[in-house]
């Protein structure tokens, strides 16, 4: 460089260049392009829009022009960017499902709620709409400032004076540079009936001014859940809300149910959701739904969705919330231009600085109309005295050979200013009639009250603010349209509506594969031990049914792993099939991994701090864990407790802490201890040794035992017994245990041990999918040492797999099936 002679190339630091000019950017597309103005709610883009074609003309009760006519002024006289960018925000103005009020009025193709795009500029018509004139109203009465345009050529407003609150009533959303905004519609009367009780109590909280403003209101209405998150925004600025599609679940004559959706969250796509939708049936992720159509015409939306009879809507509802854009969150973020800044607004803050714009619109407008009126009473002051001495005024201006002459002989005769002389000058003749000499008087003294009026008004706040409130109340008297989008109780969290949910008994079942249902408990009627049971589900040949429980549709279900992991749903969330269908996988219900599967399951109705919840694993180990600490579990699932190399989980009870346990094993051993022998762990503790095991065995049950209870044992091969409580002693935890059943190639290995007290139903369900239902009375109470009776017939290569409790049926149904052999076999106690 040096080399070079009278070289202009200067040495900079790039750093400190590259700051500067990214700072330079940033504040540009924060001021200039991004962010609206906290008092007309405008981006500059917006405003110029509206600003041209009030220039063009193009007001709401004059004809249509051609977009491309508007798109050319603005990108022409005021906004040097591209035209589509002019255009797009222009049919945005156009379009009723994203503006709550609409700034613009269309006609021809403006897009749709399908995703839609309008049609070219150069075939679209538009002009201002009505409520669009309240911006722009009084702005020749030098109520704003102006600016140069982006080359000096032309005068543009730097803000509009915007006779109603559109920051709020039509929100605002934009990306800058390190910075977004985000602000929802608002529903007009709402926002007006807030700023009249801030006018008049300028101390009001933001919890009162809610009582005016309880939320948004979105063009496409919808439902917003819960106010805990439209609070936070109103009172920080930042907040979140859950919006909800409208929906009314039909029952037709013949007892099938139909979804219908009438509504939308806001800037939602109907068409990507209806594809969404379809997708999900497509890929089994949704049972339940046979058809989907897309019923809307010009008197509203309406998507129908028809439910299989089997299925429930409800259900299927709660998946679509889940799954699909029917439910939405939408962050709100109360950013907006103060003084030229960007600033975080609340919602008091939002009307303050509105209600300071207008103060200061009124007070420009009345000093423009005072101004104006008093130079008009000057020259009405003038003509009075000319009419006062008419005849010596015309014989000065006869006598005088110019006009120059003449306004400078009337201004020195008569002490006239040079305006008052020019009137006079220019009056006509037939000013001078007695009529016409009356009109100029009663001018002039109306003139004078009015002058005092105006005076008044810039002497008192409280006056201006009259003003303000009387044309507030004006506006919300033309374009009140009421509200839109319904607000309904729930918390931030909660997606479900529970009192949509019928309150009911239900059994859920899981099969080795994954596949999981619920049906009502009173699918399966009451038989006597023996019988053959009823088809309770539908399997594959290499699938059977692993779990099995009873529960209400509103209990919480916990969901354990073999991994030691914990993943939760909700009764009803479940989904109801007939009692031979195979189920939902369960991998579609919860987010489980690819090499884990579900290994115990049970229901919680409330997490109590008092409660606990007692493990027990494959290799013996035992812990003991509040009940409190599985309260909030992820979606993603949440780790139950720490597993020691190729052990698994196989069971989890719900305690009170002081409770006896027992723990059987595969080759027939049991152990009874108290579960105060386990300290109470951490979620993630490992836990301690229950029962010592041999090197075959493994522990298949654990159980709470009361000490009226039995010990109810079935074995592989269906047969099974009742033994009593006082038979096991209670022992110290990780000993070897007792015999409890007697283990031999008929009866095979044990599958499960339960304790009962004789009051209850048992379920049996086999690897084949076969499920008995019998009474706990009818099977026999015998020694530990024995082998039981056959409690169920098993088919050729079938097995038990798995034992559950349930409530007594009341209602005992079927004809009694009994099977040959029922005597029990007793054999002689262990020594």
């Amino acid at each position: 460089m040096a080399d070079l002679p009278n070289s202009n190339i200067k040495e900079i630091n790039l750093s400190q260049e590259m700051r500067t000019s990214f700072l330079d950017y940033a504040m540009s597309v924060i001021v200039s392009r991004a962010l609206p103005d906290v008092r007309d709610g405008l981006k500059p883009v917006h405003r110029r829009i509206l600003y041209a074609m009030n220039d063009l003309g193009m007001t709401s009760d004059k004809a249509f022009k051609k977009s491309a006519r508007i798109v050319g002024e603005v990108i022409g006289k005021y906004h040097p960017h591209g035209d589509s960018a002019v255009y797009e925000t222009m049919v945005r103005m156009a379009q009723d499902f994203s503006y709550r009020n609409m700034l613009v009025d269309g006609h021809g193709n403006f897009g749709s709620v399908d995703g839609d795009s309008a049609a070219a500029m150069r075939y679209t018509e538009a002009r201002m709409s009505k409520i669009s004139m309240e911006l722009v109203r009084d702005i020749n009465k030098d109520t704003i400032d102006y600016k140069d345009n982006y080359d000096g050529s032309e005068r543009e407003p730097a803000v509009l004076p915007a006779r109603f609150p559109n920051l709020l009533v039509n929100g605002s959303s934009g990306i800058a540079v390190g910075m977004a905004t985000n602000i929802p519609p608002h529903q007009l009367g709402e926002v007006i009936n807030a700023l009249l009780a801030l006018s008049k109590e300028p101390d009001i909280t933001i919890q009162e001014l809610m009582e005016y403003i309880p939320g948004p209101d979105f063009p496409t209405a919808g439902i917003i859940v819960g106010r805990s998150g439209i609070r936070r925004a109103y009172e920080t600025g930042r907040g979140s809300i859950i919006l909800r599609a409208k929906v009314e679940i039909e029952t037709k004559s013949n007892d099938r149910e139909t979804i219908i959706v009438n509504e939308l969250p806001y800037q939602v796509n109907k068409a990507k959701l209806i594809e969404r939708i379809a997708e999900l049936v497509r890929e089994k992720k949704i049972e339940g739904i046979t058809s989907l159509n897309d019923e809307s015409d010009r008197n509203g939306m309406r998507i129908v969705i028809e439910v299989r009879r089997d299925a429930n809507a409800n259900v299927i509802l709660n998946n679509l919330y889940k799954l699909t854009a029917m439910q939405t969150s939408f962050g709100i973020n109360m950013l907006a231009l103060v003084d030229g800044q960007p600033k975080v607004l609340n919602l008091k803050q939002c009307l303050y600085y509105y209600l300071e714009h207008q103060k200061v619109i009124i007070r420009r407008r009345t000093e423009f109309e005072l101004r104006k009126a008093e130079a008009r009473a000057h020259i009405l002051e003038g003509l009075r005295i000319a009419l006062d001495h008419i005849d010596a005024i015309i014989s000065l201006i006869r006598g005088s050979e110019t006009t120059d002459i003449a306004r400078t002989g009337l201004m020195e005769q008569f002490q006239l200013s040079e305006k008052q002389a020019q009137a006079i000058l220019d009056m006509r003749l037939q000013r001078l009639t007695g009529l016409e000499r009356d009109k100029i008087e009663e001018e002039y003294q109306n003139l004078r009250k009015l002058i005092e009026e105006l005076k008044a008004v810039l002497a008192n706040e409280e006056k201006i603010l009259e003003i303000i409130r009387e044309e507030l109340l004006e506006i919300k008297e033309r374009f009140d349209d009421g509200r839109r989008t319904e607000i309904v109780a729930g918390g931030i969290e909660q997606i479900e509506d529970e009192d949509l949910i019928p309150r009911e008994n239900i059994v859920v079942t899981l099969t080795h594969n994954g596949y999981i249902k619920r049906l009502p408990i009173s699918t399966y009627r009451s038989q006597k031990r023996g019988g053959r049971g009823v088809q309770g589900m539908g399997t594959n040949d290499d699938d059977f049914v692993q779990h099995l429980i009873t529960s209400s549709t509103h209990d919480t279900i916990l969901f354990f792993t073999n991994k030691g992991k914990v993943y939760r749903a909700k009764g009803y969330e479940i989904p109801e099939f007939s009692r031979t269908a195979k189920g939902l996988p369960i991998i579609n219900l919860l987010d489980i991994e690819k090499d884990e599967w579900i290994n115990t399951v049970i229901c919680v109705e409330e997490f109590l701090d008092e409660s606990y919840l007692f493990f027990a694993t494959k290799q013996g180990v035992v812990k003991r864990t509040p009940l409190s600490a599985f309260a909030n579990i992820r979606t993603n699932g949440l780790i139950a407790l720490g597993l020691r190399e190729n052990d698994e989980l196989i069971s989890v009870q719900l305690t009170d802490g002081e409770k006896d346990i027992v723990l059987g094993t595969k080759n027939g051993l049991l152990i009874r201890f108290h579960e105060e022998d386990v300290r109470s762990m951490g979620r993630t503790a490992t836990g301690v040794k229950g029962i010592t095991l041999s090197d075959e065995d493994e522990a298949v049950g654990m159980e709470i035992l009361d000490e009226n209870d039995d010990v109810l044992v079935v074995t592989k091969n269906g047969y099974g017994k009742r033994t009593s409580a006082a038979e096991y002693r209670i022992q110290s935890r990780g000993g070897k245990g007792l015999i409890t059943c007697k283990i031999t190639e008929r009866t095979g290995t044990v599958v499960a041990v339960e304790t009962v007290q004789g009051d209850e139903d048992i379920m049996l369900i086999t690897d084949s999918g076969i499920i008995i239902r019998m009474d706990v009375q009818g099977i026999s109470v015998i020694g530990r040492n024995t082998q039981g009776v056959k409690l169920m017939t098993l088919g050729e290569d079938s097995s038990v797999s798995t034992v559950a409790k349930v409530e007594k049926e009341e209602e005992q149904v079927s004809e009694d099936v009994e099977d040959e052999d029922q005597t029990p076999e007793i054999e002689e106690k262990e020594e």
